[in-house]
C-alpha cells in the first residue's frame, strides 16, 4: 500500500461513544498521539448497527470537532451492513480479476450486488495448485451512504470508510510488527455492542465473525439483577464510580461474560477444525469490553491462552501538552478503532 499525504482523522462512532484520534507520523517513523476526543452518545443512538438518533450523533462530532481545523476523516463501517470473505480463485492477472470479481461476488454476497460497495485484495497466491486467496469485501451502499451523510452534516470531510476488523489490524502491526510465519493471532474487539473477531494466520486475514453481543450484556444483567439505573450498572461494571461495588456484582459479571466466551471460543473451534490450523498462538483484545478482567479470564481459561491488551498508547504515543491524559485515561482500549483510522492517509492507492 503506498500512502502519501498527512494521516487522516480517525472518527470511530460506536453504538455508546463517539471516539476521535489524531496521529502525526515523524520522519523516523516515531508516531505521536496529538489528538484523543471522548463523546457518550444518549442509549439506543445506534440500535443493532442502525442510527435511530442522527442528530446526536452530529451534535457530539460538532462538539468533538469545535474549533478543529482538520476535518479530513477516516470512518468505520461494521456489522450486518458488511460482509467480509475469503475465497480461492484461479491465479489470474490484476486486469482478469477486476474482471471476474462481480461475477465470483454474486456467488458469495447475499445481497443484490447493485445495492452493495466491493472491493478485494489478494491475500497469497499458491502456484503449484494454481490458485489465489482473495479477501472479498461488501458493504451496503445505503449503510455507507448514512454513515457519510452525518460526517458531512457536522462538516467534515470523509475520505475512507474502513472496517473495524482491518483498523483492529493495522493498530496491532502497527504496535507489534508483522506476526510471524506460521502464527495464528486472534484480534478480539469487544465493544458495546459488537465483537469482532478477526484471526490472521501466516499475517492474513484468514476468517472474521461478528457476533452480535458486547458490553451492553453485562451492563443490562447488573441492571436486571440489581434493580438499579443503566448508569449504576455501566459503573459498577467498570469497577464502580464512588463508593463500593455491591459484593454481587463481580458473580453477575462472571455469569454474563461467559455467554460471550462461549461464542468466541465456539468462533475459534470452528476455524481450527476447518483450516488445518492446530492452534492459536495469541489472543489479543481491545474495546472498551476488554477492560472487563473476568471476560479475559473467561477467554483465557477456555482457550488456554493468554490475552493480551492492545492498547492505542502502544501504536502512538500521546503528546501531553496536546492529550488530556484524564480524558484517555481507562480508555486506551476504546481507542483502538480511532487510532486505527488515524493510520491511513489522505492520498492512499493499493499496490
Amino acid at each position: 500500500m503506498a500512502s502519501e499525504g498527512k494521516n487522516l482523522v480517525g472518527v470511530d462512532i460506536g453504538s455508546s461513544s463517539i471516539k476521535v484520534c489524531e496521529i502525526e507520523e515523524g520522519r523516523k517513523g516515531q508516531r505521536t498521539l496529538v489528538r484523543f476526543g471522548f463523546h457518550a452518545l444518549p442509549p439506543q443512538t445506534v440500535v443493532d448497527g442502525h442510527v435511530m438518533n442522527a442528530g446526536a450523533i452530529v451534535d457530539g462530532l460538532e462538539r468533538l470537532f469545535h474549533k478543529q481545523k482538520r476535518r479530513d476523516v477516516a470512518l468505520r463501517a461494521s456489522g450486518h451492513s458488511v460482509i467480509i470473505k475469503k475465497i480461492t480463485m484461479p491465479v489470474m492477472t490484476p486486469a482478469e480479476l477486476a474482471e471476474q470479481i462481480g461475477w465470483e461476488a454474486e456467488q458469495h454476497i447475499p445481497f443484490d450486488l447493485a445495492d452493495v460497495q466491493i472491493d478485494y485484495q489478494v491475500l497469497s497466491q499458491r502456484a503449484a495448485q494454481g490458485q489465489m486467496d482473495v479477501l472479498l469485501v461488501a458493504a451496503k451502499k445505503e449503510e455507507l451512504t448514512d454513515l457519510t451523510n452525518l460526517a458531512v452534516q457536522a462538516k467534515l470531510k470523509p475520505r475512507i470508510v474502513d472496517l473495524d476488523a482491518f483498523t483492529v489490524q493495522n493498530c496491532y502491526e502497527a504496535a507489534y510488527g508483522l506476526p510471524t510465519q506460521g502464527q495464528t493471532v486472534v484480534l478480539l474487539h469487544v465493544g458495546a455492542s459488537l465483537t469482532t473477531l478477526n484471526i490472521l494466520s501466516n499475517g492474513a486475514t484468514a476468517f472474521t465473525r461478528d457476533i452480535a453481543n458486547g458490553g451492553n450484556a453485562i451492563t443490562e444483567e447488573i441492571q436486571r439483577r440489581l434493580n438499579i439505573s443503566q448508569e449504576e450498572a455501566e459503573a459498577f461494571k467498570c469497577g464502580g464510580a464512588q463508593g463500593l461495588v455491591p459484593k454481587e456484582v463481580p458473580e453477575i459479571v462472571g455469569q454474563a461474560v461467559e455467554g460471550l466466551a462461549g461464542e468466541i471460543q465456539r468462533s475459534l473451534d470452528f476455524y481450527l477444525a476447518t483450516s488445518g490450523d492446530r492452534d492459536v498462538d495469541r489472543i489479543v483484545i481491545s474495546g472498551g469490553t476488554g477492560n472487563v478482567a473476568a471476560l479475559r479470564q473467561s477467554v483465557s481459561r477456555r482457550t488456554r491462552v493468554e490475552v493480551e491488551l492492545l492498547e492505542a498508547t502502544r501504536v502512538a504515543t500521546p503528546d501531553p501538552k496536546r492529550v488530556d491524559p484524564m480524558v484517555l485515561q481507562g480508555r486506551e482500549l476504546q481507542a483502538v478503532v480511532a487510532c486505527g483510522l488515524a493510520l491511513r492517509k489522505e492520498r492512499e492507492q493499493a499496490s
